[in-house]
């Protein structure tokens, strides 16, 4: 029985979330979620070592302003219902079950019990196969992080053998993770005193460039300009702060709700106009006047390399 969502509207409690609306992707009404509980418990393996771990959240979304849909006409939130396409009724969660459209409006019910005979090795384990250099990793491969932890005292000791092992390699260990009834290649690297897992895409995810117009490499005759790039690069040369920098817009958009709220006007800024670069190497040595000294760049961690 296939089903889709109708818009009705009606009063319902200000901040409500949708089922399934987790930040991690996850299901957001999940029995017995809770911050600080893990998504995942299951084991990291590495040769003959096995480390019991959790998967926790690493990213957080709570800071992002949230629109609500409302009606035109009198402003009430829009509630989002859920209606079976041939009987024309609204269906409850109860009633709802998991199906995969195997023909055109065929379907056949997936079960939890039979999501559970897919299991795969690395449903419970993330087992690592290779550790390679940090930097030989392309960024886009990265997608999603979360902290490891480890469960029990007996895990301890392992977990922090693989994550000091690692920093003082400058290796990363790759290996594969199921979540949510996706399997992921993940990688594991260490970050302070923990242990962070990303996942990452496949090679056959990642979109090539080739179709691109992109310009050829830089050659010797463009030699002036490089060496005026290369001084310009290191007057902005410093350690990473993510401290140091803010969301602006998220500020200014909610100096414009505030506004808003008080009944205030709200004044439009004038659009900043950027000129395309006329003269290249003008433009150059105008930076670098205009800049500070360099910062003194402390030792940093290997850079994964770009694409």
């Amino acid at each position: 029985m296939a089903n889709h969502s109708r818009a009705r509207v009606r009063h319902i409690r200000p901040g409500r979330r949708r089922p399934g609306a987790g930040d991690d992707g996850s299901n957001g009404d999940a029995p017995g979620r809770r911050e600080g509980r893990a998504i995942w418990k299951g084991a990291v393996s590495f040769g003959l070592v096995t480390i019991p771990v959790g998967l926790y959240a690493a990213t957080e979304r709570a800071s992002e302003i949230a629109f609500r849909q409302l009606h035109k006409k009198d402003e009430s939130p829009i509630d989002y219902k859920r209606f079976c396409s041939k009987e024309d009724v609204e269906v409850t969660w109860s009633e709802i079950v998991k199906g995969y459209e195997y023909a055109k409006g065929r379907y056949v019910v997936i079960t939890d019990e039979d999501l559970a005979k897919a299991r795969v090795p690395s449903t419970q384990t993330c087992e690592i196969r290779d550790f390679v250099p940090a930097a030989s990793i392309d960024d886009l491969y990265f997608d999603h992080p979360y902290y490891l932890a480890p469960s029990g005292r007996a895990a301890a000791k392992p977990y922090a053998l693989l994550r000091d092992a690692l920093a003082r390699s400058s290796r990363v260990g790759v290996g594969t993770i199921v979540l949510r009834q996706r399997e992921h290649l993940a990688a594991i690297e260490p970050a302070g005193e923990a242990l962070v897992l990303t996942t990452m895409r496949w090679a056959h995810e990642i979109r090539s460039p080739a179709a691109l117009d992109l310009p050829r490499r830089t050659t010797g005759s463009d030699k002036r300009e490089m060496e005026l790039a290369l001084r310009l690069i290191d007057t902005l040369a410093s350690d990473f702060d993510p401290k140091r920098y803010k969301d602006t817009y998220r500020d200014v958009l909610l100096q414009v709700i505030e506004a808003k709220v008080k009944g205030k006007d709200i004044e439009l800024p004038a659009p900043r106009r950027q000129r395309p670069v006329g003269d290249l190497m003008q433009a150059l040595r105008r930076s670098l006047t205009e800049r500070k000294p360099p910062a003194r760049a402390q030792g940093r961690r290997p850079r994964r390399r770009a694409a």
